[in-house]
This record gives structure tokens, C-alpha cells and sequence, in this order.
């Protein structure tokens, strides 16, 4: 699939980005070129060393913001797929520093899309979140605005062989800033920790999951839809119990921002979505005949029930306090 293509990641040096070049590099051994984009000159540095030009001639770090439209211009020449993984994503910052967000998640994603629309670009996937569903916090908002930009894009691409799709999921176990390398961390330290809220739950995710979901998509996707894995949910004091930690820990309240629980899937975005078994996809218009028939002879998919919520705290598969130990110490290895 990967094989004689150039593919181009925004924020490739993030979690995801780190994993996915690791994941296809030894997945497709063919592939005509790899950029990596993001503006963190070290991490670049840092990655440089792990994939030498010698033994990696194919990858391309290329320095740059999703803010500045002449150089996503510049990187996207030559692409056929582009993963668009580049966000500010921390909930509490982004209730202080909206301006910044808006900047990067959403008219970041403009300036994506009309680089895109102008270039020979023939895929591109667009990474969401949990947070981007009936949102109470800015980086939702961002995230939900991001989502329709590239959903809508679809509708004004003219005649142009180009499809925008977006992959939605939850907490990623281990990525930066989630709430299991905090747990890990502070029982490393025997220190106790600060918890918002004790009846929270979250969905869970592992990066090789994202990763497949994004490659599925790559594969699959036809343009215009939200494509949602079906993911367990754990609890936070299951989680808390999975550490070991014998400390006390804190209650300190709600973050600005912050939910009890997260959903993929509202109520609202029931009326146009379907079932295709490991994934629920959502349409921009459930009375896509185009659409469904693809969908329908591929996957035989069946409706989603209306006001159907797909929510971390309703979910059937919750993870057991051994199952996230785990996980847990699989991240610990890594």
C-alpha cells in the first residue's frame, strides 16, 4: 500500500509520529519517500540519529509549522498520502492560551487543506480525538473545527482525484502528556498524585491500534468520513489500583476543561453513522448512496441504532485492574 509512494506526517515527531515511521519503515520496504514534518529542530535531531541517511535514504526530516501555509506549500510537492498529526493538544493550556490553539488546530488544517487542493496530494488523513465530540473545552472546539475543515473539503475538491478522511479515537496508552506515564511516574518517585475527579473513565487505545486504524483508513477511506475504533474504557481508580501505588492520592477538582467522561460518538452524530464490525464509520449524509453501497459491499455494514451515544462510561468492554497492569508494564519496557 506504502510501497512506491511518498507519504508526508505533520507532527511526525510526536508519539504517534515516532511510532507510525517506526511501524511502516519496517512494514514497506519500499517506499519512494518519507517526510517528516514538525518544528522541533531537537527531536528531529534526535531522530535523525535513529534512521541515518545511510541506512534510510527514503526519509526526509523537513522543519516546519502547520501555521505557515508557503511551507506546508513547499513540503506537500511530490506527496500521494498525507497523515496530518501535528496539534496542541493539552486541555488545561489550551483554557489559557486559545488564541495559540486556534492557530495551530484549526487554521493549521486550512492551511493543510488548500496546500493539499493545490498539489498533486491523493489521501489525506486527518488524526482527532474523543474531545472533539460535544466539546466543553477549547482544544475540543479546535479539534471539532479541524474535523469539519477536512470533512468539508471533500464537497469543493472539484474534479481533482483527492479525498479527505478523519480517524477518531480516545486516550492513547503512553503517549505524551496522558494520564498512565503520570501514574507511572509518580509511583516510580513513591509520590502520591494529584487525581481531578475519581469517578472519571477514559477510553483506551494503543499506538499500534491507532496506527493500524490509520493505515486501514489509508486503505479504505473514500473521503468524508469519521472512522472510530471500538476501544475498551477503564476506570481511574482501576487505574490508580493497576500502579500499585500505596499513597494517598489527592482530589484537587475538575480542570478547566476537563469531563467526567469522554464519547466517540453522540447522539447526534447517530443518525449518520454505520456499523462495519471493528469500526463505526460516520457519514457527512447517511442518504450517501455512493457511500453506503461502497460500504455495504465491502463491509456489509448495518445502521447505528438512533441516539445511539458510543461514551466511555456506557461502553460494554471495560479493562480489568490485571489487564491494565499489563499495559502498564509494557510501557515500563519500552
Amino acid at each position: 500500500m506504502l510501497n512506491n509512494k511518498s507519504i508526508l506526517i505533520t507532527g511526525g515527531t510526536g508519539s504517534f509520529g515516532k511510532f507510525f515511521i517506526k511501524t511502516i519503515t519496517k512494514k514497506f520496504k519500499k517506499i519512494r519517500k518519507l517526510i517528516i514534518f514538525s518544528r522541533d529542530e531537537l527531536k528531529q535531531f534526535e531522530m535523525e540519529k535513529l534512521y541515518p541517511k545511510s541506512k534510510y535514504p527514503f526519509i526526509r526530516f523537513f522543519l516546519g509549522d502547520v501555521r505557515d501555509q508557503n511551507r506546508i506549500v513547499s513540503a506537500v510537492e511530490g506527496v500521494d498520502y498525507l497523515i496530518h498529526a501535528a496539534a496542541l493538544k493539552q486541555v488545561p493550556a489550551a483554557e489559557y492560551n486559545p488564541f495559540e490553539f486556534v492557530k495551530t488546530n484549526v487554521l493549521g488544517a486550512q492551511n493543510i487543506v488548500q496546500a493539499c487542493l493545490n498539489s498533486n496530494v491523493k489521501k489525506i488523513i486527518s488524526l482527532s480525538t474523543d474531545k472533539a465530540v460535544s466539546p466543553i473545552n477549547l482544544y475540543g472546539a479546535t479539534k471539532l473545527c479541524s474535523d469539519k475543515i477536512f470533512l468539508a473539503a471533500n464537497n469543493f475538491k472539484g474534479k481533482r482525484s483527492i479525498t479527505f478522511s478523519v480517524v477518531r479515537y480516545g486516550n492513547v496508552a503512553g503517549s505524551r502528556g496522558s494520564v498512565m506515564p503520570y501514574f507511572l511516574n509518580a509511583t516510580k518517585q513513591n509520590k502520591s498524585f494529584n487525581l481531578t475527579n475519581k469517578d472519571m473513565t477514559r477510553f483506551n487505545i494503543s499506538l499500534d491500534e491507532s496506527i493500524e486504524m490509520v493505515l486501514w483508513s489509508l486503505k479504505n477511506s473514500i473521503g468524508g468520513e469519521i472512522v472510530i475504533p471500538k476501544i475498551p474504557s477503564f476506570k481511574i481508580l482501576d487505574l490508580i489500583k493497576a500502579t500499585n501505588n500505596k499513597k494517598n492520592y489527592k482530589i484537587i477538582g475538575i480542570r478547566p476543561g476537563e469531563k467526567i467522561d469522554e464519547e466517540l460518538l453522540s447522539k447526534a452524530d447517530s443518525a449518520n453513522s454505520i456499523d462495519i464490525g471493528k469500526y463505526y464509520i460516520i457519514l457527512q449524509n447517511i442518504n450517501d448512496n455512493k457511500k453506503l453501497s461502497y460500504y455495504k459491499k465491502k463491509f456489509s455494514y448495518k445502521k447505528v441504532k438512533a441516539n445511539f451515544s458510543y461514551n466511555s462510561r456506557d461502553n460494554t468492554n471495560f479493562l480489568s485492574v490485571n489487564q491494565l497492569k499489563e499495559i502498564l508494564h509494557k510501557l515500563k519496557s519500552h
